[in-house]
């Protein structure tokens, strides 16, 4: 197993294959205690959480009814931006990956949910936990890294549309639910074939959640407003629940790229992988390509505990609020193998994500060989890499990659 960052040192390159395995069957173990003592408590946690949202969403819809009034439009717009975050966080996501299916409710059930979101359950479900959960962080094959549209690891050919890479990632984390609906879509790919050539699986999924988001956009801009029309609050209501949206689609894209992107979460060549991945090598590339956000019990849930990053990709399907339980049992099979917990407060966690979004967006090298001093000189060879023919910019950059060698190794 190697990484696609081709590091002079290997972070699994110490483990033998009895370290994988006993790492396999010591991660199984930790898991199948959490299996054996589900019981009432956990269900008594998932029904008093869908409780609370649905609360909160139904008290800050009534007070958002009289939003013309200031101190109204920011109660309420608060109260329903919690309330879609804890929907789509602590409990659509973690109930569609059939975290809760072993209570046999109907009404909490992954066969059953479908969430406040512009992505259908079933096109979710299939890009998420079948292929980001099973593929996760193999570049060509994970598309949940970078959703397909940045560039996410160094030896990455780089384009000069990379450079937009950052505004776009903006872009994407305003419109977040939107970005991940046209990412299970494939819409990129499928669009580009004739139409006559799509499938129509893909037709019959465009059609769904096309009818999706109209529905979520007519109960949003639609309904409720006309609900505040008699108190002169329609506008205000219309204003609040946009801003409710764009604060959860910030808040979810800030987690997701928590758990992924940051510097020293690893990815993964295609070619590296084996044909017949074993459970021990599948867990390793888990606890490497993850990463946590540390915080209060209140972050966690606010995060859906995905500020468990790590014990989620090693045990999707376990109940979210034990994973704070099993952390310190997962970090010890990091210590005891001298594997890397990256774990690290949301600021941090954010600044190097985006850090790293902005780095990969410049060729290699460059933004570590500029400075205040150079700062021109460098912009005008960013200028000559992104207006020169492939061929010359091949030989700029592998230039500018030898100079940023240089500068680490002095």
């Amino acid at each position: 197993m190697t990484t696609v960052t081709h590091k002079p040192t290997n972070p699994t390159a110490h483990l033998s294959e009895d370290d994988i395995a006993e790492i396999g069957r010591r991660l199984d173990e930790i898991r199948q205690e959490v299996v054996d003592d589900r019981g009432e408590s956990d269900a008594a946690y998932i029904r008093g959480m869908v409780d609370l949202q649905r609360k909160l969403e139904l008290g800050s819809r009534a007070v958002l009814l009289f939003s013309a009034l200031p101190p109204a439009w920011l109660v309420g717009t608060a109260g329903l931006t919690v309330a879609k975050i804890l929907e789509n966080m602590e409990i659509g996501h973690n109930v569609m990956h059939g975290q809760w299916d072993w209570m046999r409710d109907p009404k909490i059930h992954s066969t059953t949910w479908e969430w406040d979101n512009a992505s259908t359950a079933a096109g979710w479900k299939h890009s998420h936990n079948e292929i980001h959960h099973t593929y996760t962080n193999i570049v060509g094959k994970d598309n949940d890294l970078g959703y397909g549209i940045m560039r996410v690891d160094e030896e990455q050919r780089w384009a000069p549309l990379y450079l937009a890479q950052p505004l776009w990632n903006l872009v994407n984390a305003c419109f977040f639910e939107y970005g991940i609906a046209a990412y299970d879509l494939e819409l990129g790919r499928n669009l580009a074939l004739p139409e006559d050539k799509r499938p129509e699986s893909f037709k019959k999924a465009l059609r769904a959640t096309l009818r999706k988001i109209r529905k979520q956009a007519t109960k949003d801009y639609v309904v409720h407003p006309l609900l505040s029309l008699p108190t002169g609050s329609a506008l205000p209501t219309l204003a609040a629940n946009f801003t409710a949206n764009l604060l959860r689609n910030l808040w979810s894209h800030s987690v997701i790229m928590c758990g992924h992107f940051p510097e020293g979460v690893e990815t993964f060549e295609r070619a590296a992988i084996p044909e017949k991945e074993t459970r021990g090598e599948w867990y390793v590339r888990q606890m490497l390509g993850s990463a946590n956000i540390s915080g209060s019990r209140a972050m966690h849930v606010m995060t859906g505990n995905l500020s468990h990053q790590i014990e989620h990709h090693l045990f999707p399907d376990l109940p979210s609020n034990r994973y704070a339980e099993v952390a310190p049992k997962v970090k010890q099979v990091f210590d005891d193998y001298g594997l890397t917990y990256l774990s690290r407060p949301l600021p941090q966690q954010v600044a190097s994500a985006w850090h790293k979004v902005i780095r990969l967006s410049l060729p290699n090298g460059w933004l570590a060989t500029t400075d205040a001093k150079n700062l021109p000189s460098q912009l005008r060879l960013l200028y000559t890499l992104a207006t020169a023919d492939r061929k010359t910019r091949k030989v700029i950059a592998l230039r500018l990659e030898e100079r940023a060698g240089e500068l680490a190794a002095a």
